[in-house]
């Protein structure tokens, strides 16, 4: 006596695309587009175009402590 078999249909056999992404996947280019357009938008709101000598005086800071 042989068993009965279960046929599964396929999305691809159906037309259907079944692809399922993380929430992150989609949230987070687009919040790195967001972020990269605003600042394309406005340059003076980013620290380094603005000439703070903020990141000169860390990386001083840094190589000073280093160097000990």
């Amino acid at each position: 006596m042989s068993a009965p078999s279960h046929t599964r249909t396929h999305p691809a056999a159906t037309g259907g695309v079944d692809i399922r992404l993380p929430w992150w996947a989609i949230v987070l280019p687009a919040v790195a587009f967001v972020t990269l357009l605003l600042l394309i938008l406005n340059p003076a709101d980013g620290q380094a175009a603005a000439g703070d000598p903020t990141v000169a005086h860390v990386l001083a800071r840094a190589k000073e402590m280093l160097l000990r």
